[in-house]
C-alpha cells in the first residue's frame, strides 16, 4: 500500500455531532491541494456512537483510517497514536470540533513545501469562548516561557503541521506527561506560524474544562522544567536569612532591654508560615517523583484496540479491512 503524501490526524472523544462534518470540510480541503492524503482519527474511548460513525465514514471513505483506544487515554496520548499510525511525509493534527478551520491546512502545506517542518496555528481571535477562557489561556502559555525551558510560540495550540522528520524524533520521546506542543517546540527544525481567527465549536462541548488546562499546564512545567525547585532552593534561603536576623533580633531583645514579646502571636506566625513551606515544597517535590515512579514503570503509553484501514487502490474489491491489536500493524500497546 503507497503512503499518502499527507496524513491528518484527528482525536475525537464524544464528537458523534461533529464527526461527519468533519470529515466533509477537510475532504474538500485535501481534495483541492492535488496530493494524495489519508485522515486518521483516533477514538480516545467515546461513550456516545462517534465510534459507529466513525466506522461509517471509513467504509464509505478507503482515505479513512479509525484508531479505536482500548479506553480515554487523554488527548495529548491520543494524537500521539494517531502520529504513530500516520503513514504521510507531513502530518496535519486537528481537533474535530472544528474551532480550528481546515481550510488553513492549504497555508500550511505551501509553507511546507517551502522547506518548514513545524507549521503551527496562531489565534488572533477566539469566537465563542468566555472572558475568563481568553484569560486562561493567554495566562497559560505566558506561565509556561517564563517556567520552562522551552519557548512555546504564544496563542499557539495542537493545531499544526509537522514533517516526518519532526514526527519520528517526536515518537521516540516515551514519556507519560506529555505536552506536545512543548515537544515540537524542543525538537527544534526549522518552524513558522500562520495566523488565523478561531471559530466556535460546530457541536458539542469543549473537553478542556480549567482542571484539565491546569493539568495541561502543570505538566508542561514539570516536563521541560526545574525551575519549581529552584524556586524552593531560593525560598528556603530566603527563610533561613529571615529565621537569622530574627534569632539575633530576639536575642537582643532578651539580653539588652527589658521587654520582649511573651505571646503567643509571633510562635503562631512564625510555626504556621515555615509548615506552609514545608508542606508546598513536599508537593512540588511529589510532583516530580510521581512522574518519576509513573516513568520507570515503563508501562505503554496507550492501548490500541483496533485499527479499521481501507487501501484506495483496492476500494471497489475492499471496503474496509479491520486490523486488530494481534496482526501485523504498528505495536497495539505503545
Amino acid at each position: 500500500m503507497e503512503a499518502p503524501v499527507l496524513s491528518v490526524v484527528v482525536p475525537c472523544y464524544n464528537e458523534q455531532d461533529v464527526a461527519q462534518e468533519c470529515h466533509r470540510r477537510l475532504t474538500q480541503v485535501l481534495s483541492s491541494l492535488g496530493l494524495s492524503w489519508e485522515i486518521v482519527f483516533i477514538n480516545d474511548g467515546s461513550k456516545d456512537a462517534t465510534l459507529p460513525v466513525l466506522l461509517t465514514l471509513q467504509v464509505d471513505d478507503p482515505r479513512v483510517v479509525v484508531v479505536d483506544l482500548a479506553r480515554n487515554f487523554g488527548h495529548q496520548l491520543a494524537v500521539t497514536a494517531g502520529i504513530e499510525a500516520a503513514r504521510g511525509a507531513a502530518i496535519v493534527i486537528i481537533d474535530a470540533d472544528l474551532q480550528d478551520p481546515p481550510e488553513v491546512i492549504a497555508e500550511m502545506v505551501r509553507l511546507w513545501r517551502e522547506d518548514y517542518q513545524v507549521v503551527y496555528g496562531v489565534r488572533t481571535s477566539r469566537e465563542g469562548e468566555t472572558g475568563f477562557k481568553l484569560w486562561t489561556a493567554k495566562a497559560f502559555y505566558r506561565l509556561i516561557n517564563i517556567l520552562s525551558d522551552v519557548q512555546i510560540p504564544l496563542d499557539s495550540g495542537d493545531f499544526r503541521l509537522i514533517d516526518r522528520r519532526v514526527a519520528d524524533v517526536v515518537l521516540k520521546m516515551r514519556e507519560r506527561h506529555r505536552l506536545l506542543r512543548a515537544m515540537y517546540s524542543w525538537v527544534g527544525f526549522r518552524q513558522t506560524g500562520v495566523r488565523y481567527e478561531r471559530e466556535a465549536r460546530f457541536a458539542g462541548t469543549t473537553k478542556y474544562p480549567f482542571r484539565k488546562m491546569l493539568t495541561l499546564a502543570l505538566d508542561g512545567i514539570i516536563s521541560f522544567s526545574t525551575v519549581p525547585l529552584r524556586m524552593l532552593t531560593i525560598a528556603g534561603i530566603a527563610t533561613a536569612f529571615l529565621a537569622f536576623f530574627g534569632a539575633v533580633y530576639a536575642l537582643v531583645v532578651r539580653l539588652f532591654t527589658h521587654h520582649w514579646v511573651t505571646g503567643w502571636a509571633t510562635l503562631f506566625i512564625a510555626v504556621t508560615f515555615f509548615s506552609g513551606l514545608q508542606l508546598i515544597s513536599l508537593g512540588v517535590m511529589g510532583e516530580y517523583l510521581g512522574r518519576i515512579y509513573n516513568e520507570v514503570k515503563q508501562r505503554p503509553l496507550y492501548v490500541i484496540h483496533s485499527i479499521f484501514r481501507g487501501d484506495p487502490a483496492l476500494a471497489s474489491a475492499v471496503p474496509s479491512l479491520a486490523v486488530t491489536a494481534g496482526e501485523p500493524e504498528p505495536s497495539a500497546t505503545l
